[in-house]
């Protein structure tokens, strides 16, 4: 099974996300403070016990289906075919780097306000998102209920300038700054790990004569 460890994360995101749904001292022990942390660094579990927290179930299943699309196919064909025996160990690396570094400008951002909370893996889901669309930026990716597809390249530049507007002006409650910086580090991580994909992400989207 070349997709364990994409299907280990959603089985503890399910169990997580489930106890938290019924338990509320449980949800607000594990959620996201900055504040909490700022204040008491034995706290620092937050940044990642959060991340297997949802605030509902919509926002589970929208994280896990977006992680068992991208990231079953990134541990099934993409980092096999570039990273052979490293291809488990690289996956996981770049699933951890994006909870770390998504976490990282909301501390900052927050780390003094107290009633800062949140949950969710979405910071994480957005690197193994980008991940895939800098190895397959011509891949046709769609999105629910719409009946048409975008080029998968297309689609991250619109989410990036998307999450780029809210993190700077949103008022809705969703954390875009997790988002935008979860993906900064995909598309970071999977070039520094292989350089060529810079290359050959502009071959595979600009027209040849």
């Amino acid at each position: 099974m070349h997709e364990k460890v994409t299907y280990i994360i959603i089985i503890i995101n399910c169990i997580v996300s489930f106890v938290g749904f019924s338990n509320k001292d449980f949800f607000e022990k594990y959620l996201y403070r900055p504040y909490n942390i700022h204040q008491n660094r034995k706290e620092w579990y937050r940044v990642f016990t959060s991340t297997f927290l949802h605030a509902n179930w919509p926002h589970l299943f929208f994280n896990m289906w977006s992680l068992y699309i991208f990231g079953s196919m990134l541990e099934h064909y993409e980092f096999p075919l570039f990273f052979q025996e490293k291809a488990e160990f690289y996956f996981i690396l770049l699933y951890v780097g994006g909870i770390i570094v998504s976490a990282l400008p909301t501390f900052e951002k927050h780390k003094e306000n107290y009633s800062y909370a949140a949950v969710g893996a979405s910071g994480a889901v957005s690197a193994v998102v980008f991940s895939f669309i800098v190895i397959n930026p011509a891949a046709p990716l769609s999105l629910m209920f719409i009946p048409f597809s975008f080029s998968a390249w297309m689609f991250g530049g619109l989410y990036l300038i998307y999450s780029w507007y809210m993190a700077k002006n949103g008022r809705d409650n969703i954390g875009h700054d997790a988002h935008l910086w979860g993906a900064m580090f995909g598309i970071a991580f999977t070039l520094a790990l292989h350089p060529a994909f810079f290359s050959g992400f502009f071959y595979k989207i600009l027209p040849h004569s």
